[in-house]
């Protein structure tokens, strides 16, 4: 049984959040403006990525969109409460922003799985958040836009961190340094999504999936997850140190010998996480 939960009366509900079956599924909730990132929009998204991360019963997490897209950037109006002014009148340009509770790091130290559903755009910011997510599946009217350099702007929320590392250095330098937009099938043939299915079905593909990680032992997975981020700037020799570190306390947990047993046995596991 779902229970959806709010952020704040008095706050428009601009990220919607609900759990079920050990899933936790984030709506951005602007379809009238695609979903587009406003100020009280950015701090609910934090909220709910600490509140997915850390609550014992989640085991995976969806972030998808409502509406035509996943999300269209930054909501750059003021007058909406948006994230413009990081540059003033003058020109002048503020180098003391702290980014530490702010979606695309909060994202990146995540230890629990997170799918991101791309229904329609993800562009700019959005693209940069689709990212930061460990599993992309793409609606067949997804597309990811990395318009920034066309904006006089670069990736600002990770995109120069992420591609080089997914794609390699050729083709992350194309995509950013040319602003092309990717349709759902060029995402999968440029390595940057796993697959595309039917709009209608993409939904009910991104729960399936989640299903079968959460159905896995929750700290063997957190623990992977963790350890494929080590590696990724880490010398081999450390990694496998690190590795073994963390191997010792799974080896003493009841998920360990559940599945243990389940194999023995024939039997589908049933991990508790401890």
């Amino acid at each position: 049984m779902s229970r959806p939960q709010e952020v704040a009366a008095a706050a428009p509900q601009e990220v919607l959040y609900e759990v079920s079956e050990h899933i936790a599924t984030i709506t951005l909730n602007a379809p009238d403006r695609m979903n587009t990132i406003s100020g009280p929009m950015l701090d609910q998204l934090t909220k709910r990525l600490l509140e997915a991360n850390q609550d014992k019963d989640v085991r995976c997490v969806i972030l998808t969109g409502k509406g035509r897209a996943f999300c269209a950037g930054l909501d750059l109006r003021p007058q909406s409460g948006g994230v413009a002014g990081l540059a003033g009148s003058s020109g002048a340009v503020s180098t003391s922003l702290d980014l530490r509770n702010t979606p695309p790091t909060v994202l990146f130290e995540m230890e629990k799985p997170v799918i991101a559903a791309i229904n329609g755009g993800a562009a700019g910011y959005g693209m940069d958040t689709a990212l930061g997510c460990d599993i992309r599946l793409m609606g067949k009217s997804g597309k990811l836009a990395a318009a920034f350099c066309k904006r006089g702007l670069v990736p600002e929320s990770g995109g120069t961190w992420f591609l080089p590392r997914l794609i390699g250095w050729s083709k992350a330098a194309e995509l950013i340094f040319t602003g092309r937009t990717l349709n759902a099938e060029e995402t999968v043939e440029w390595g940057l999504a796993s697959e595309v299915v039917a709009d209608e079905k993409l939904q009910d593909r991104a729960r399936e999936l989640a299903r079968e990680i959460a159905a896995n032992a929750p700290l063997a997975v957190q623990a992977a997850k963790r350890m494929m981020r080590m590696g990724l700037n880490e010398p081999f020799p450390e990694h496998v140190h690190h590795v073994y570190l963390q191997l010792l306390p799974l080896m003493r947990t009841e998920d360990v010998k559940e599945g243990m047993m389940s194999f023995i046995e024939k039997r589908p596991p049933n991990f508790k996480g401890r």
